[in-house]
């Protein structure tokens, strides 16, 4: 057997036995081998810079931190590798440096609206010119489905989205924080800048409203490119 197989049989094990542990609902055998391939895609993506024991100690611990419900049960193997990649992308910009590229996160209180929304304006207008993270002190359980329609409303797609906590490595890669609403959640990490976002809280409002929102949060974003000194594509 393959020193990779044997890793992935081990990581597969440590999963479950997680799951029982925690409470959390057990995985069935095709989510399992969704887990295995993705932890094979990390692998691949991140080698030469983190092993497969660091890949799979960030994946155990990216399933205990996402408070998934049973409405995303089927979809957790795809967000357990995204928001591991999300943390080995931070963990790498932590040990190996940023490449002239700065980071930016975005934290609200659920990672449900304003968040998801500044980070999709950002993704939009500076593609792969700036890492972008977001974050919540308390994740919901899905993206806010207004806020998903009035930014699909001017062509950015955030249905792929979803609330996942901050985590340490992830705050302490970025360059700068927006907060928006987290209060004395938000972490405080000495030499970061600090921007906070006072904003109507999109959760509950009606379509017009939220579209308020989003074109408030577009101009903000549009503004701290600048002080980035990144052009905001056409």
């Amino acid at each position: 057997m393959s020193t990779n197989s044997t890793s992935d049989s081990a990581a597969l094990r440590n999963l479950t036995a997680s799951d029982h542990e925690i409470g959390l609902p057990e995985f069935t055998t095709e989510q399992l081998l969704l887990i295995k391939q993705g932890s094979a895609r990390l692998r691949d993506e991140f080698d030469g810079v983190f092993n497969a024991e660091t890949i799979e100690r960030y994946m155990l611990d990216s399933r205990t931190k996402l408070k998934a419900g049973a409405r995303l049960l089927d979809w957790l193997p795809l967000l357990i590798e995204r928001f591991t990649r999300d943390r080995l992308r931070a963990l790498k910009r932590l040990e190996v440096g940023s490449l002239d590229v700065p980071a930016v996160l975005f934290l609200c209180t659920h990672n449900a609206g304003r968040s998801q929304m500044a980070a999709g304006w950002l993704r939009h207008l500076a593609g792969s010119r700036v890492d972008v993270f977001s974050g919540g002190s308390d994740p919901g359980l899905e993206t806010n489905a207004a806020v998903i329609e009035a930014m699909g409303e001017i062509g950015i797609d955030i249905t792929g989205e979803y609330p996942k906590p901050w985590t340490d490595e992830i705050a302490r890669a970025a360059d700068v924080i927006v907060t928006m609403g987290c209060g004395d959640a938000c972490p405080i990490f000495p030499g970061k800048r600090y921007e906070d976002w006072e904003l109507t809280d999109p959760a509950g409002q009606a379509i017009e409203v939220v579209r308020e929102v989003r074109d408030d949060i577009g101009q903000r974003v549009g503004a701290l490119l600048a002080t980035l000194n990144i052009p905001a594509a056409a």
